[in-house]
């Protein structure tokens, strides 16, 4: 499933080993709710070197439907690399999708059309087989971090692990080569976090996401969090820090031990106008930039920086041209794909140190 091939520090590189082949970790997924990263094609994707997506298995079964995904997501996709499907559970915080919910089951809303409907941890795991990813995700509870009192995470942790249980037994007995994840809840508080770690390693996962982060908490208790879960998982198993996705989180995380990420921040920023670069943020919106013959990124190779300037793409993003979404959302993956292989590529080299200190120091606000 998972082999450990080098480490410096807590940072990890290995191989996840899923039915549609190898990924090398650390790895970031660019998010494909709906079976596809917004203003990207599958083509795009294979000419960034992207090894994953993730998709959510609830708003596939809505549109386009299990009927349409008989074939599989891959199949559906056309995609060159591995699918991970999340569960839904992420919808469970958005009040517009969550209608009720039970020891027994979730009703949430489709946002589609507004039909309701029950979805049991059974009913989910038949869901994400049906979609036939490489990688599923049990069903969670995940409570937003503001506003919310310790009793509720509390109560979050529980559910979890009681859901946990009932996907596990539900996959097993569907008899599928699919990978399935448990997701620990618990937000900053380590008792808790502790708690719904080690409940859900008696179930035997075949890796372990932190879950419940990513959600405006303060930085160093996440990293408490993600210190804490990976203390207790062994080298064999994948630690998956879900919601995270600019640059010092990702190298952050990665030194910290975790293993994958998703997050829509990089290509939703970059449609909103910050670009990440070798130097750091441009704000691309910004007036200064609207004759500027540079490309993006100087020391960036990708087509985009190859051919436009940052006059014609702040032009396109100002005008809100799609082909503009496109091209800055194909550099801002490009950027996060580069730095995820040279992140690799310096723990084998035991040079994981110099690089994480070269992001910090052109990241600094």
């Amino acid at each position: 499933m998972f082999e450990l091939i080098a480490k410096e520090g807590e940072a990890r590189c290995g191989k996840l080993r899923t039915k549609s082949g190898v990924v090398e970790t650390p790895f970031f997924m660019p998010v494909a709710t709906k079976g596809t990263v917004k203003f990207l094609t599958p083509d795009d994707l294979k000419s960034l070197d992207n090894q994953a997506v993730i998709s959510n298995a609830f708003i596939l079964y809505l549109r386009p439907g299990l009927d349409v995904l008989k074939k599989g997501i891959k199949h559906f996709m056309q995609y060159h690399g591995v699918n991970v499907t999340d569960s839904g559970g992420f919808q469970m915080y958005t009040e517009s999708f969550l209608k009720k919910v039970t020891d027994e089951y979730v009703v949430f809303e489709s946002p589609f059309d507004g039909t309701k409907h029950k979805v049991t941890p059974e009913k989910n795991m038949e869901i994400q087989v049906a979609i036939d990813g490489d990688v599923a995700m049990c069903l969670d509870v995940m409570p937003n971090f503001h506003g919310v009192e310790r009793e509720e995470i509390a109560e979050a942790v529980r559910r979890t692990t009681l859901w946990a249980k009932r996907c596990k037994e539900a996959h097993d007995k569907l008899n599928t080569k699919q990978l399935l994840f448990g997701i620990s809840q618990g937000g900053i508080h380590a008792d808790l976090r502790e708690q719904s770690v080690k409940e859900l390693l008696s179930l035997d996962f075949d890796g372990y996401a932190c879950g419940g982060l990513g959600m405006g908490e303060p930085v160093e208790e996440r990293y408490k969090a993600v210190t804490l879960q990976r203390s207790l998982l062994s080298d064999d198993k994948v630690l998956y820090l879900m919601g995270i996705g600019s640059p010092v989180e990702l190298i952050e995380a990665v030194a910290l031990g975790a293993d994958m990420f998703d997050s829509r921040f990089p290509t939703q920023n970059a449609r909103r106008g910050t670009i990440f670069t070798s130097a750091g943020k441009l704000r691309i919106k910004r007036k200064e930039y609207e004759a500027d013959e540079k490309p993006l990124d100087e020391h960036c190779d990708c087509f985009v920086c190859k051919t436009y300037s940052r006059a014609y793409l702040r032009h396109l993003l100002v005008q809100e041209e799609g082909s503009g979404y496109r091209l800055v959302t194909y550099h801002q993956l490009y950027y996060v794909m580069q730095l995820m292989k040279n992140i690799r590529k310096s723990i084998k080299e035991g040079t994981f140190a110099k690089l994480r200190k070269q992001i910090l120091d052109v990241y600094k606000e």
